[in-house]
């Protein structure tokens, strides 16, 4: 049997929701959760997709970037090449280490109402997170190429390629299903 190219387990972007870089942070929250209400996918979107000036695909506004951009002190532990985006724990770091940041930095001195209502008012484009290249799949990849991307780059989702354009989203439990699916 030959494997199932990436385009037919993808998520088309017409499906999928969308917000501009230069929206608000809760318009694209508003817009997230009315997907995961809305949806009749098997997995609820954990993400919108962001798009430019030129309606292009920028970047992904995902729930761990929305709860990031509530505590604006967590850039301090940002890396320039954004190396900083790996969690700390993958490094050793045990639980008290952890736990002892949040006393050191003063991170979420002030009540999660009061950062909502700061955070809220902050545009799309600076809370976004600009995919890598690694992060990219051509639409006629077979699904192992996909797979491949999925557990070497340790990603949640590729955004899928059609002549160097987005035309759609495969998340991992996409994948999954398809185990599933093989398997029964």
């Amino acid at each position: 049997m030959k494997d199932k190219q990436v385009k037919e387990v993808m998520i088309p972007l017409s499906d999928y929701a969308t917000v501009s870089e230069e929206e608000t942070l809760v318009n694209a929250i508003k817009e997230l959760q009315q997907s995961r209400n809305n949806t009749q996918l098997n997995h609820k979107h954990r993400a919108v997709l962001v798009y430019g000036k030129d309606n292009q695909i920028t970047g992904k506004l995902s729930i761990r970037c929305i709860l990031k951009a509530l505590e604006p002190k967590y850039r301090q532990f940002e890396h320039p090449e954004s190396i900083g985006n790996i969690g700390l724990s993958r490094f050793g770091f045990n639980n008290d280490f952890l736990k002892s940041l949040l006393d050191n930095f003063n991170l979420w001195d002030e009540t999660l109402e009061e950062l909502v209502k700061k955070a809220s008012k902050l545009k799309v484009k600076n809370v976004m997170y600009t995919p890598s290249s690694g992060e990219y799949v051509d639409e006629n990849a077979p699904i192992s190429e996909a797979v491949h991307q999925f557990i070497l780059g340790c990603h949640q989702s590729l955004l899928v390629l059609k002549e160097d354009k987005v035309v759609g989203i495969i998340r991992l439990p996409d994948i999954f299903d398809l185990v599933c699916e093989i398997l029964v």
